[in-house]
């Protein structure tokens, strides 16, 4: 079994934009990708990243392509689902813009444990009468 790698929350945000890059685009990301989708230079993806590889979440070949190593990919769909739970949360029960869902959904993601979003995601399926969010 994978181990949980504690990271910032700023690392957290690189390991899903790396995601989220490989699910939207089905190609290799590279560091300028990345850098665009944060809207962050080169140089501060690159440390990032250097995070990332040294904690086994992220492969990275010297001026190559970036991949998530399987423990990366798995915590980068934790991120991801907190976020799409909030996100939720935020535009179907409150009624919050979506734009303004979607950064207070960034900043929010990073303090709730699965456990909370688990629950969360019940309440959710109780309130709106959907189906389990993936």
């Amino acid at each position: 079994m994978e181990e949980f790698v504690a990271l910032s929350p700023s690392l957290e945000d690189y390991l899903e934009a790396i995601y989220n890059l490989e699910q939207m685009e089905g190609t290799a990301v590279r560091l300028t990708d990345v850098a665009q989708h944060l809207s962050v230079s080169k140089a501060s993806v690159n440390r990032a990243i250097g995070s990332l590889k040294q904690s086994g979440l992220v492969l990275h070949e010297h001026y190559g392509t970036l991949s998530l190593t399987p423990n990366g990919k798995m915590q980068a769909k934790d991120i991801y689902r907190r976020h799409i739970v909030l996100r939720s949360f935020l535009i179907d029960i409150l009624g919050v813009d979506p734009a303004l869902a979607e950064k207070e959904a960034c900043l929010m993601e990073h303090s709730l444990s699965m456990s909370t979003i688990d629950k969360w995601v019940i309440f959710l399926e109780k309130m709106s009468g959907k189906s389990r969010i993936q």
